[in-house]
């Protein structure tokens, strides 16, 4: 019996080891209605200062100027790469300096200033799914202009 034990234990060691490896990302990865707001939708727009093509969700870092005048940056959240790759999309699709508008929905803190995005308009028309119909995120034909906050001049 000692001896079976000690064949299996390094392998006991290996599984521990993998889990306490992996927890971090799967701690990371969230639901929707954790960290967004389905009923605070919002339409951002503005030019693109840095994308993020990381896992396990894309940032794209919008500046949006306000009525007033005043700039800020949002953050904004897409699927994942590879989910993007899927649907045409790489890095390069998101040139610096481009104007975009952004619709999705707020952070839950209405502080802050994320958004989940559900899609990306480029100048020339395009549209682009950036969101994703699972883990609690609204249906993509579910979205409501006429409620939506608008923030961002063009």
């Amino acid at each position: 019996m000692k001896a079976t034990f000690l064949k299996r234990a390094p392998l006991s060691v290996l599984a521990l080891l993998a889990v306490v490896a992996l927890a971090p990302a799967a701690l990371a990865h969230h639901a929707f209605g954790s960290e967004f707001d389905a009923n605070a939708p919002v339409i951002l727009k503005g030019k693109i200062v840095e994308i993020e093509w990381v896992n396990p969700h894309t940032w794209i870092h919008i500046e949006i100027t306000k009525d007033d005048g005043t700039k800020e940056v949002w953050m904004v959240e897409g699927g994942s790469p590879n989910t993007l790759l899927r649907r045409g999309a790489n890095k390069n699709s998101f040139p610096v300096g481009t104007d975009i508008v952004v619709d999705g929905y707020q952070a839950r803190d209405h502080s802050e200033k994320r958004a989940n995005a559900r899609n990306v308009t480029f100048p020339d028309g395009r549209k682009l799914f950036l969101g994703s119909p699972g883990t609690g995120a609204p249906e993509p034909d579910a979205f409501q202009n006429d409620k939506a906050k608008s923030t961002g001049k063009q």
